[in-house]
């Protein structure tokens, strides 16, 4: 029988031809089995038969070996079990070379062949040497039977009970997860081996070598992170059960990974969440439906994993360092990642554990109990739990004082979160006075006691005022004195042990940043003593010995900077009486602090402050400055500093406006030579991008020289096509594009002042043009990119760039010469977008009015004022 071509005709399109040779194979099976299964190994193994009989070949092997039906199955193994030896070997051994064909097709069906062996011969305790030779080809063969030998290794133990592997189950579990490793080179066999991995779930449970079941279950938190929408049937089918036991493991490095698992489960939901709600307001807009769905794999499981999160949280340790990631510290963020995925559903599961435990003897308890309420307050309706929070806010004040530190540092933590998220629960009258207290006196406790007290008042500063800045008084002020006199005194200490000292710093920021009109004589006081602190550290710049004292000064200089630049921020032009000195130290630090120091970026954002409060007066300080900002702007190897310089050019050209005209030539130079350069970083020349439009801005008419070759650069930018598929760098072209926005904007609003803005184009009105290269000749390239962008992105801030900058090209030329391009129905379907967000919507309404005014002209009014000038042809 010419078993090729029977095989090649039982895939053939006629149904007869199909009948016949489907006959004949089962006529062959009957007659003489041991031939039969023979032929089709042979024809498997066979390099130089086509892939489609080999597949075919493989798939009647297979179907020789297995039954759905248990009585057929037992006679296919007694048939099998009968057939002579020699011919068995022959069969196992073809279909284990098969595994290696170059041909995948074939691999994979031979995969399925000798796990259909494999599921008759190992409960009988014959093929004893088959895991041996799976194993030594997933670690020494190429990638073809690496591939192949890991979805045989997956079905066999799919289909065989673990207890015929066990004795084998640390080699398999091994092989298996070697392969499905971050470092594994081959993305082929990644995925094989976690497909592999599904399969032997079983074998986790009953495995007794830690580390691999640690191994194991790191790999499954990275298969949930990449495969979630494929998990429903296997967290169904084992998942669900084997992480609880996987959280309740004796050993801590296993628990910790299958409470990652949760936590990888938890981020993926939030990000899901975030995706639909995005989505739903799309679809309301455009009728796009969600590409992925979350599957509540956390809900489903919380009266499961809650407790046991809950015990976990009960096992600290008493001298755990800051830095040492325990299983108590996994827990709670797994809890409060559960407690964004799950919402309300999580505070019923959590509440008996809190009030049962918060004032228990045990420390351990308590903190846990603190930790939990702290955990759950993102994410549940904040109506839900504020009353919960309002009952609970006297007794985590009073536990500030509690004899533990970890309980009060887990208070102090949860009081801020509290502060952050659920503010309006803090009653001014009864909570207020009792709360800054209790945070300010835990200011002389342990740095890790600290650190969170900073914190917690930092978010009080942040919140309580609900952002205002300019308020003549707020609930704070009667506390300034006292609160801002313990920070500084926090910010003089000699250690920065657990970020205490520069948490005080970020909380003193946000004390000055938010100060109301009626303590501003504090803000000066602390601007005062931070200017003595700085004089005081320069004077130790030559004093520095190795490597911990340098970054120490650092540090120090760039908190020194941080105030600095809220205080110059907030007191604007009343900070001129201290100019001279602040610009005086603030040029000797740069001298000092060297070429790569991070101290320079800060201290060039006190430039770009100072600059911005004392605006044309800033202009003496200048010519001392342009020397130190020149080198920053070519230091392309730090493209940060870079990034901050070009940024500067920008503050300093709005600052003194027209007086920076002097200072353009050298600017501009720099700055499209750097857009020029393939070595610098693709983000700072964002940031060029954008200084144009703050140059021309600052400038006016001034800018002219620079427009020409400003708008080769801004156009041939914006001609570049965004690819929404590539993720790499569609982030990157949707910044470009706000900053090429930006840039546009700029000129067009610097340049309405001068009546050179103001030629014609030649699809409005055809008047003979000038070599001139002014603004009205790129009309034409700014709305081919206007419409490009409106057409790839509706997003609200676009949306209002694009509206904006059509509003002011509109204005800009008021006797028509647009008309016909504010005519284009895409301009029309822009300004007309319906949205919710009123400052956008007061945009686009602005844009509207100012085209349908202008689109409503006679046409006699499109003719420029100085008609003889440019005769109509």
């Amino acid at each position: 029988m010419d078993i090729a071509a029977v095989l090649a005709g039982t895939l053939a399109s006629d149904a007869t031809t199909r009948d016949a040779a489907t006959q004949q194979l089962e006529s062959a099976a009957a007659q003489n089995f041991a031939a039969y299964v023979t032929l089709l190994s042979a024809e498997l193994v066979n390099e130089q038969s086509q892939p489609h009989v080999r597949n075919a070949a493989g798939l009647a092997l297979k179907n020789a070996f297995t039954s759905r039906d248990e009585t057929r199955q037992n006679e296919v193994t007694a048939r099998w079990l009968n057939v002579p030896g020699e011919y068995r070997a022959k069969v196992k051994t073809d279909s284990l070379r098969a595994l290696s064909s170059s041909t995948s097709r074939a691999g994979a069906v031979a995969a399925q062949v000798v796990a259909a062996i494999a599921a008759i011969e190992l409960p009988n305790n014959q093929w004893d040497d088959l895991i041996t030779d799976l194993l030594g080809a997933v670690n020494g063969g190429d990638l073809n039977t690496r591939v192949a030998t890991l979805q045989c290794i997956g079905f066999i133990c799919e289909s065989i009970s673990p207890e015929i592997l066990k004795l084998r189950s640390n080699e398999i579990l091994t092989a298996v997860v070697q392969g499905a490793r971050r470092d594994e080179p081959s993305p082929e066999v990644q995925l094989a081996a976690m497909k592999a991995l599904y399969n032997c779930l079983e074998f986790i449970k009953e495995n007794f070598d830690r580390e691999v079941q640690v191994a194991a279950f790191e790999t499954l938190v990275r298969i949930m992170s990449l495969y979630y929408d494929k998990m429903s049937y296997y967290m169904e089918r084992a998942l669900f059960g084997l992480t609880v036991l996987g959280m309740n493991h004796p050993d801590e490095r296993v628990a910790l990974q299958a409470v990652e698992f949760w936590s990888t489960v938890c981020e993926e939901e939030i990000d899901l969440a975030i995706e639909a709600a995005d989505m739903s307001t799309q679809a309301q807009e455009y009728g796009d439906a969600p590409e992925r769905e979350s599957k509540y794999f956390a809900k489903v499981a919380l009266p499961e994993i809650i407790p046991v999160i809950l015990r976990l949280l009960t096992r600290q340790e008493e001298d755990a360092e800051e830095d040492e990631w325990n299983i108590s510290m996994a827990a709670g963020t797994c809890l409060t990642l559960l407690s964004q995925a799950v919402g309300d559903s999580i505070v019923s599961f959590v509440i008996p554990f809190i009030e049962s435990n918060i004032k228990s003897p045990d420390w351990h308890n308590r903190e846990a109990a603190v930790m939990t309420f702290g955990s759950i307050l993102d994410g549940p309706d904040p109506q839900l739990l504020a009353p919960l929070v309002t009952q609970a806010l006297s007794l985590l004040i009073d536990m500030m004082r509690d004899p533990n530190t970890h309980v009060k540092d887990t208070t102090a933590w949860t009081l801020g979160r509290i502060c952050d998220i659920l503010v309006a629960t803090i009653n001014p009258e009864t909570h207020l006075d009792p709360l800054v207290r209790s945070l300010v006196a835990a200011l002389e406790d342990s740095p890790r006691i600290v650190t969170n007290a900073s914190w917690a008042l930092m978010t009080l500063s942040d919140q309580i005022n609900d952002g205002a800045d300019d308020l003549q008084t707020g609930h704070l002020s009667p506390y300034y004195d006292g609160v801002v006199t313990a920070l500084m005194g926090v910010t003089e200490r000699t250690s920065n042990e657990a970020n205490s000292r520069t948490a005080a710093y970020e909380a003193l920021a946000s004390y000055i940043t938010h100060a109301p009109v009626d303590v501003l004589g504090v803000v000066r006081q602390v601007v005062v003593t931070i200017l003595g602190r700085m004089e005081t550290l320069l004077g130790l710049a030559n004093q520095l010995l190795g490597v911990d004292d340098r970054n120490n000064w650092n540090e120090l200089q760039g908190n020194f900077c941080s105030i600095v630049s809220c205080v110059t921020r907030k007191l604007g032009s009343d900070i001129q009486p201290l100019a001279d000195r602040i610009m005086t130290l603030v040029l000797q630090l740069i001298q000092i602090a060297g070429k790569q120091s991070t101290v320079l970026e800060d201290a060039f954002l006190v430039v770009g402050n100072m600059a911005s409060a004392l605006e044309q007066n800033f202009h003496p300080y200048l010519q001392a400055f342009l020397p130190f900002l020149a080198p920053a702007l070519k230091a392309h190897d730090d493209p940060q500093l870079c990034s901050v310089a070009t940024g500067l050019i920008g503050d300093i050209c709005r600052a003194l406006g027209e007086l920076s005209t002097a200072y353009c030539d050298m600017f501009m130079t720099v700055l499209l030579e750097n857009l020029t350069s393939p070595h610098l970083d693709k983000m700072v020349k964002i940031s060029i991008v954008a200084c144009f439009g703050d140059i021309a801005m600052a400038i006016g008419p001034s800018f002219e020289p620079y427009l020409g070759a400003t708008m080769a650069v801004l156009r041939q930018a914006g001609e570049q096509k965004v690819d929404a598929k590539d993720y790499e760098t569609f982030d990157y072209y949707s910044q470009l594009r706000e900053a090429l926005l930006e840039a546009y904007t700029g000129i067009v609003t610097g340049l309405k002042s001068t009546d050179k803005s103001k030629r014609c184009i030649p699809e409005v009105a055809p008047f003979d043009i000038t070599s001139e290269a002014l603004l009205l000749d790129h009309i034409p390239s700014i709305f081919k990119f206007l419409q490009l962008v409106y057409d790839d992105d509706h997003s609200e801030t676009v949306l209002k760039q694009c509206a904006g900058l059509i509003g002011d090209l509109a204005e800009t030329f008021p006797d028509g010469q647009l008309k016909e391009v504010l005519l284009q129905d895409w301009v029309a379907s822009l300004v007309k977008t319906k949205i919710r967000n009123p400052d956008v919507k007061k945009t686009l309404r602005w844009a509207r009015e100012v085209c349908h005014s202008l689109c409503c002209l006679p046409v006699s009014k499109i003719l420029l004022d100085d008609q003889t000038s440019y005769p109509v042809t």
